[in-house]
């Protein structure tokens, strides 16, 4: 018995020697906000698998805290702006966003929204030279000899990083705007006949007008790609010599993208493209005790989450008493994650928490519906647990998300701006109580679970395939290397057109020799 003991402390000794040893060394530039709670996920997963990762973090960061004991690794990006004034910058743009936006003209809405983009891209252009233009954090960097770079394109830099330090990289991200970054910069097929363009609310069954309208945005968006030459010429000059933020990006080995075929329409797409959505979504784990007790408390009804997400704070006191009636109208109990002043006109079944365990909520088997934003994260949650939506989405891609989730049945979509207290009320009796609803939505959660391999689990495979084999060239597509009028033939319908008209002269001249030569000996012989 003994021996035996001692047989399997030494098997388990040496797999965890094995593992150690195998631990390769992961560089990581991340997007805050939401983009960070899910890569983070990943990145946890790495540490557990014997992986060292160090995050490339910005002083400014919201969600990614530098100062708290983690198995992750920091290298701090000092920055000139702190980081109260730039939450308060976005907290700004958030409440212009939500408030003032949706009564702006279209060209206002561009305008303001330009505004802030510029913005950004300033403070995101000074933390890349913060980075490339240190030499002791890059000759640390170098020395450190990392096996892959993890980035997040969402924030330009982490590619041209990975270009300077000669690292294979890993691309993550939900969708650029307009599908730019995955057209032009990865090459994908996008026919605009069935492929509607991110950020439209359209669905792959498009009417002629729409069909119209996504050609007309996809060249907009298209022709807004040109507005990257400040990065091209940062790019350029760090490296020596002529070249793009997109024919850097364009060299990703794996594009990560964070959704699955139970969210998306179905399209083309390339080989070095895997679909690991819903990776930070896990079984509900049991409530907190006085949570607990408010959800039992609702009875054969059961309970409404309802969440705006962590970015949104600023709901005006009309609204949120708006929000707080149509709430008190339904029988169920509702768990609302809500910062504000308590509305006037909240119910009696309605409880406020500055945060809630919501992954937790929505596996409860009392949960009837969700009410969401439309944000990624919280959407898989909900389609994970198979639980019907209502979407009240206000800006970004969560206008397209909801729109998604609308087209498969799973749920209602309303405007946060124009909907009435009715209308709230209204939808969630809807999805509450109509069956079709809660079907489409366990419908997607049983596509979303059967699965080969679990999506966390892809995504680290593909992390480390490109650590193990240093890139994965043999999935990259040749269309990387022709040029524009290559890549769409352009040269050889040129040339054929060019054949047929040569020929169509030739065949010309020679009708016309032979009419004026025996044509008119024809008529000479007939007059003699």
């Amino acid at each position: 018995m003994m021996s035996k003991k001692w047989i399997s402390v030494l098997l388990l000794l040496q797999v965890c020697l094995a593992g150690c040893g195998n631990g390769g060394k992961v560089l990581v530039w991340p997007c805050d906000m939401s983009h960070w709670l899910n890569l983070k996920t990943v990145l946890e997963e790495l540490t557990e698998r014997g992986h060292e990762v160090t995050v490339l973090v910005a002083t400014t960061s919201f969600l990614i805290d530098y100062t708290k004991t983690s198995k992750l690794n920091f290298e701090v990006i000092h920055m000139s702006t702190d980081r109260e004034e730039a939450t308060n910058a976005l907290n700004n743009f958030l409440d212009v966003v939500a408030n003032v936006m949706p009564y702006l003209s279209y060209w206002q809405s561009a305008v303001k929204l330009q505004e802030f983009i510029s913005q950004q891209t300033e403070i995101m252009k000074e933390q890349c030279e913060h980075v490339i233009y240190n030499q002791t954090i890059m000759k640390k960097l170098k020395e450190t000899n990392y096996n892959v770079m993890v980035i997040d394109p969402v924030v330009p830099c982490g590619e041209l990083i990975a270009e300077l330090l000669e690292l294979p990289f890993v691309n993550t991200l939900r969708f650029s705007i307009g599908n730019t970054m995955e057209k032009h910069c990865a090459k994908v097929p996008a026919p605009l006949s069935y492929v509607p363009t991110p950020m439209l609310k359209l669905t792959d069954r498009m009417t002629f007008l729409e069909r119209t309208k996504n050609v007309i945005f996809s060249l907009l968006f298209d022709f807004y790609l040109q507005s990257f030459d400040v990065w091209d010429k940062l790019y350029s000059e760090a490296l020596g010599k002529p070249t793009t933020l997109c024919e850097t990006m364009g060299k990703a080995e794996i594009w990560l993208i964070r959704t699955y075929w139970d969210f998306e329409f179905p399209r083309p797409y390339l080989p070095n493209f895997e679909f690991v959505g819903g990776l930070h979504c896990k079984p509900a784990k049991p409530l907190p005790k006085e949570m607990e007790e408010f959800v039992q408390s609702s009875g054969e009804h059961g309970v409404v989450v309802f969440s705006l997400g962590s970015m949104v704070k600023n709901l005006t006191e009309e609204k949120a008493n708006l929000i707080a009636s149509a709430l008190a109208q339904i029988p169920q109990k509702v768990l609302w994650r809500y910062k504000g002043v308590k509305p006037a006109t909240l119910g009696a079944n309605t409880r406020l928490y500055d945060w809630i365990p919501q992954n937790d909520l929505l596996g409860h088997p009392k949960t009837k519906a969700f009410i969401t934003h439309g944000g990624t994260n919280g959407l898989y949650e909900a389609i994970y647990h198979g639980v019907p939506m209502v979407g009240l989405p206000m800006f970004a891609d969560q206008p397209d998300n909801i729109a998604h989730m609308t087209a498969k049945g799973a749920a209602v979509d309303l405007n946060m701006n124009t909907m009435t207290s009715a209308d709230l009320f209204n939808a969630l009796k809807t999805v509450i109580n109509d069956p079709y609803y809660k079907e489409n939505a366990m419908r997607l959660s049983r596509i979303h679970h059967d699965q080969p391999v679990k999506p966390l689990d892809r995504a680290v495979f593909w992390i480390e395939f490109v650590m193990r084999h240093k890139g994965a060239k043999h999935l990259r597509p040749a269309a990387h290397d022709l040029t524009w009028f290559q890549y769409h033939s352009l040269d050889v319908i040129g040339f054929l057109l060019a054949c047929v008209a040569t020929a169509i002269l030739l065949v010309t001249k020679c009708c016309l020799f032979s009419w004026q030569k025996f044509g008119r000996t024809g008529k000479k012989k007939k007059r003699d």
